[in-house]
């Protein structure tokens, strides 16, 4: 990959003046051109499986014998009841919808194209033939006239299983789909491992759909809460260590005093006056809230040791948490980056999946062992998929690259602007035009790096998870243990390549030159590094674990007073992930921030001192954490070795070069 030198480059690094700013030149453009070429393959791709994949095929659907709905059909040489006239069935329609192909994930069922869906359950082949003379829609094999259902011997194999579930037709994909999604609870218990048990599947399934008004309503909440968490860190910067850490520790205690308050009450719960099943619901109830109750208490016992230990480790986080606060006053779209970057992620997912369902479409029609057609690729564009899925991986890191390019060239202008006021007017809009104008191949390089470790680790989980069972338990830790190590190195390299982003946004190098500058100045840093690593990235894990714990507990509160006996294990376990996920998508930025802060402080600490000549750019709270160091490192030399060799970095950063 061309990537960084020996140490001898590093010390020059180490030497050569930073100059923020001052130059732009493009980056990595032979990177820009690979990544513009993999792109055209992509579209290549594209391209091909829409010529060749019969659009007609993926949107209008087609039958086990190659017939595709809704239109007339050509003869298939060898194929009984192909080249059918399917003018008026426009519908497709499985004779067992819920018999699933989890290996192959296909429905492995018998499919016709039928006039409309049923919309009502049908019990018997009484109701399936009545249905069949009303609506014209004959839910049987071709060979068999709807006059022939129940009297014909063969009816129990070329009609659809009974009861006939409600269906309803999929928008744009003429599929007639189960009303009741609880018909794939099959497919639910091979994804979950857990549940032995079908009534319990069944129970959580129809929890969810009991509870779905609740869900939406709490994932909104979550929304709600992290967008008021995102103001607040804004104007209370310098108290939000100390408030998140006050809230934690409370609504630790009251989660947890409340989980054991429910579990009290549910036990007292009258056994005589309920059905069975809703007996067997409140049982299963009491055993979940058992489980909250234990993992909260041990939860915040753990949170109470880790605050312990760190608490005098936070000055520093508090100085760029402050700093962090005036860059959202400042660059107030920073708010919305979030929005932008998953709208990205969105569009090129859909692009992806459509292009995936078109490649199932492409190649010529195959008798497979059943008599049923499949269309299969022949030859070396049968691998074209390998190079789609290398592209979604890519091409969406690409697109999260770009965010942290983003967020870095605008807190990068922030900071080394000295006066505020000649700030660009809007610097997000400024440093996207400098990343597409100069630093795109950078972009790519990195992106691409963490694509070569990300698909090793992908292919290893898969063999895991295919192997499981099979394997014996040296192979199974050999396994667990590549994929442990290769995730550490993917977490390690996205954290260099942040750094990197950062060193190109101010001194417009190439990505290696960047990674290896800024490599240094971490190295340099080390503990600095280590306190906002550990005291800056707990605080912003407390607000994700506040909006978590404030979004669960509303939940627990609404489904122990909602009136039908659910279980709320599947509910509680949605909005929780749902709560989570948008506050870290929302708290990812400020930490992006506070990151990005952090280089330019060291940067800054490194190469001026304060003097005539070489004033700081830091603001005026850094200036006073960095007075307050010297101070310090003087009187711990006085008093002990342990605190000066603690203290140690924040005077030599600040004093050196």
């Amino acid at each position: 990959m061309g990537c960084c030198s020996s140490a001898s480059s590093a010390a020059q690094s180490s030497k050569r003046e930073w100059k923020p700013l001052e130059d732009r030149s493009c980056t990595d453009v032979p990177w820009l051109l690979l990544f513009i070429l993999f792109c055209i393959g992509m579209g290549f791709i594209c391209g091909f499986s829409v010529a060749t994949g019969a659009a007609a095929r993926l949107v209008s659907g087609y039958d086990s014998y190659g017939n595709i709905c809704g239109q007339k059909n050509a003869k298939l040489e060898a194929i009984p009841n192909s080249g059918m006239d399917h003018t008026h069935r426009k519908y497709v329609f499985f004779l067992d919808p819920c018999n699933l192909d989890l290996i192959n994930r296909k429905i492995k069922s018998v499919a016709l194209c039928v006039t409309a869906c049923p919309r009502q359950e049908l019990k018997t082949l009484s109701e399936v033939q009545k249905f069949a003379e009303m609506n014209g829609s004959a839910l049987c094999s071709y060979n068999l006239k709807p006059s022939e259902y129940t009297t014909s011997s063969k009816a129990s194999v070329l009609c659809p299983k009974l009861p006939v579930p409600a269906s309803a037709p999929i928008p744009f994909f003429h599929r007639c789909a189960p009303v009741n999604i609880s018909c794939y609870a099959k497919f639910a218990e091979a994804l979950i491992t857990f549940v032995s048990d079908n009534s319990v599947l069944h129970r959580l399934i129809s929890g969810v759909m009991t509870s779905k008004e609740i869900i939406l309503g709490l994932c909104l909440l979550s929304l709600v809460l992290s967008m008021i968490l995102m103001v607040i860190i804004r104007y209370i910067s310098r108290v939000l260590v100390w408030i998140l850490t006050i809230l934690v520790i409370l609504g630790s205690l009251g989660g947890t005093g409340v989980l054991w308050w429910l579990y009290a009450k549910q036990r007292k719960f009258p056994k005589e006056t309920v059905t069975p099943e809703q007996l067997q619901i409140a049982e299963d109830n009491l055993q979940a809230l058992l489980i909250y109750a234990i993992s909260a208490t041990v939860f915040t016992v753990i949170l109470f040791l880790i605050m312990l230990v760190m608490r005098k480790r936070v000055a520093l986080t508090i100085a760029l948490f402050h700093v962090a606060g005036k860059v959202f006053i400042h660059l107030p779209l920073l708010v919305f980056q979030p929005f932008w970057t998953f709208f990205a992620l969105v569009l090129f997912w859909a692009y992806w999946i459509m292009t995936l369902l078109f490649l199932g479409t492409t190649g010529s029609a195959v008798q497979n062992d059943q008599g049923f057609v499949e269309f299969r690729v022949s030859g070396p564009l049968q691998y074209m998929w390998w190079y789609h899925v290398v592209g979604l991986i890519w091409i969406s890191e690409f697109i999260l690259a770009c965010q942290q390019m983003t967020v870095a060239g605008a807190v990068v202008t922030y900071y080394f602007t000295r006066d505020k006021r000649n700030l660009p007017f809007t610097p997000i809009l400024a440093s996207v035009n400098r990343l597409i104008r100069y630093h795109l191949g950078t972009v790519a390089k990195g992106s691409f790096i963490i694509t070569l470790v990300k698909i090793p680790r992908m292919i290893l989980m898969y063999m895991h998870s295919q192997l499981k069972g099979k394997e014996n338990a040296c192979a199974r830790c050999v396994l667990k243990s590549c994929i442990c190590c290769l995730w550490c190195l993917e977490k390690c390299l996205n954290y260099l390549n942040q750094n990197a982003y950062t060193a190109t946004a101010i001194n417009s190098t190439n990505f290696c030159t960047s990674a290896k500058d800024a490599f240094v100045i971490l190295v340099e840093n080390a503990l600095r590094v280590a306190a906002i690593n550990t005291v800056g990235d707990f605080m912003l894990f407390l607000g994700k674990v506040l909006i978590v714990c404030s979004t669960g507990l509303a939940g627990i509160m609404l489904l122990n007073y909602q009136q039908d006996y659910t279980v709320w294990v599947l509910p509680l376990i949605i909005v929780c992930l749902f709560a989570f996920l948008v506050a870290h998508c929302f708290l990812s930025i400020y930490e992006m921030v506070v990151d990005v802060l952090f280089l330019c402080f060291a940067i800054d600490t490194k190469y001026n001192d304060g003097s005539p000549g070489r004033e700081f750019y830091m603001d005026k709270v850094l200036m006073e954490f960095v007075e307050n160091s010297r101070k310090a490192m003087k009187e711990a030399g006085k008093g002990g070795v342990a605190d000066a060799r603690e203290l140690k970095p924040m005077a030599s950063g600040a004093s050196s070069a």
